[in-house]
């Protein structure tokens, strides 16, 4: 049989295989032609490594990578972030220069083993002239102009390492630099994390960045040095996603900007840093018809912004809300009838009001009977009660997470069974009152089920089976 087979025919096969670690090793296991053929037809390799003896490393990344002529995505991972910020600019310079010299297929190219230098990456861009999305990490001062290098980029994503450093390269570098001048290019997504108020570059980025469609800001005291707010509101217009992290020094102003100018904006997710009069401003002011809201602010977060939520925004159609200190039934209730025709998926993950308020739960279900996806991820003291007096509302109920939910248990999987027929795929991980012969009556009675996320020792030889026979993907991760 394998003599029959051609190498082409063999590797069209191979690429069809699941992506998971057992299918490989077994297909690698055959003999050397398969192993070598395999490899040949991967397109995407991710490799995650200690830091250990530099020379050993570059000759093994060297000779590891002549094994995959064909990837398009690269991902090298250091797996101590803090070795990552420590590691010399040198050192991942030379590992970069391997990845140019052995990639030239590339697309997408996740290096995340320690800063690199600008000249780097524009060596980067004549080798592999088709990426069209570049993860970095960066070290102080920015030079950024090598963006222009690569005219396929449509995602960039820098972290900007604590440590500063300019080698003699990055400043001849510098020289040549056109960062002053306006030029085009098409990013459409950019992850900036670790900004400070003194990085001088980021402005003219702001400034050609006129494609934008998709902007994350992490851990971010400032969007750039003193002109880079001017700049800023260049690359507003057309934002459509906007996700803040732990930026709570310059929120305010970025919000302000976005009610302003960005009337396409249709999701927005705010973790870890806010202040409740900036986001009450920008709710009762913004111009655009926001679909999707994702909030963790534990002490920010109170009935008064729910009811401006339901009064301005009423054509959500995703709700995620994390860590809700504050919020009382009162405010999930006026939500859930503002909301009740257009919102299909809610999340309340770790919200003491849905262990405190008794009934809370059953009334949101009446009001919400659109939804598709619920996620109660983490609420420990949620009872069985509780949630199937809300699961009989849902009808066309496709994906539901109740991972951590500790008080659960077989009961709540019976009622799943019952009454949500369309359910697609349910999470139960870290769920210890329920155990195996509940997951057994779910994989066997759910008609529509198609994944399941569990502890391996709670699949029993029938619902694995099962789960075979009717193809459910089970996983627990």
């Amino acid at each position: 049989m394998d003599g029959m087979l051609c190498g082409e025919l063999l590797q069209e096969i191979f690429r069809k295989l699941p992506s998971a670690p057992s299918s490989s090793l077994s297909v690698c296991l055959v003999c050397k032609r398969w192993l070598n053929l395999y490899r040949s037809s991967k397109t995407s390799l991710s490799l995650r490594f200690l830091p250990h003896d530099s020379n050993s490393m570059f000759v093994s990344l060297s000779s590891l990578l002549s094994y995959y002529p064909c990837l398009s995505f690269l991902s090298l991972v250091l797996t101590d972030a803090a070795a990552a910020n420590s590691t010399t600019t040198a050192f991942s310079d030379h590992l970069l220069s391997i990845v140019s010299s052995s990639c030239s297929y590339l697309h997408h190219l996740r290096f995340l083993v320690g800063p690199v230098c600008g000249l780097s990456l524009l060596s980067l861009s004549k080798s592999c002239s088709k990426l069209t999305s570049i993860t970095v990490y960066l070290s102080r001062p920015l030079f950024l102009n090598w963006v222009v290098s690569f005219p396929c980029l449509k995602e960039l994503c820098l972290y900007v390492c604590s440590t500063d450093g300019l080698v003699d390269d990055d400043k001849r570098f510098r020289l040549s630099s056109t960062e002053e001048l306006d030029v085009k290019f098409g990013l459409e997504t950019l992850c900036l994390s670790g900004i400070r108020a003194d990085d001088k570059g980021v402005s003219w980025l702001w400034r050609n960045c006129k494609r934008l469609n998709k902007l994350q800001l992490n851990s971010c005291e400032s969007v750039g040095d003193g002109e880079s707010f001017s700049s800023f509101i260049w690359c507003v217009e057309g934002l459509q996603v906007v996700e803040l992290r732990k930026c709570r020094s310059i929120i305010d102003r970025v919000l302000s900007r976005l009610a302003e100018s960005s009337a396409s904006l249709n999701s927005l997710l705010i973790h870890d840093g806010c202040s409740r009069e900036g986001l009450l401003e920008f709710i009762t002011t913004c111009r655009c018809n926001l679909q999707k809201l994702d909030l963790r602010l534990p002490l920010d977060l109170d009935n008064h912004l729910f009811l401006a939520i339901a009064t301005n925004l009423r054509g959500l159609s995703t709700l995620r809300v994390q860590s809700c200190c504050l919020v009382t039934g009162e405010g999930l209730q006026i939500l859930g009838t503002a909301l009740n025709s257009t919102l299909e998926q809610l999340a309340l993950i770790h919200c003491h009001v849905v262990d405190r308020e008794v009934g809370l739960l059953a009334t949101l279900g009446q009001n919400l009977r659109m939804l598709r996806k619920l996620d109660l991820s983490y609420n420990e003291m949620l009872v069985d009660k509780e949630l199937v007096s809300m699961l009989v509302s849902f009808n066309n109920l496709a994906e539901l997470k109740l991972r951590g939910c500790r008080k659960l248990t077989g009961i709540t999987m019976v009622s799943v069974c019952k009454t949500c027929k369309s359910l697609q795929s349910v999470d139960i991980m870290n769920c210890p009152g329920i155990e195996a012969q509940a997951v057994e009556f779910v994989v066997l009675n759910c008609p529509q089920l198609r994944q399941i996320v569990v502890e391996e020792s709670k699949v029993s030889d029938i619902a694995r089976a099962g789960a075979c026979h009717k193809f459910i993907e089970v996983t627990s991760g």
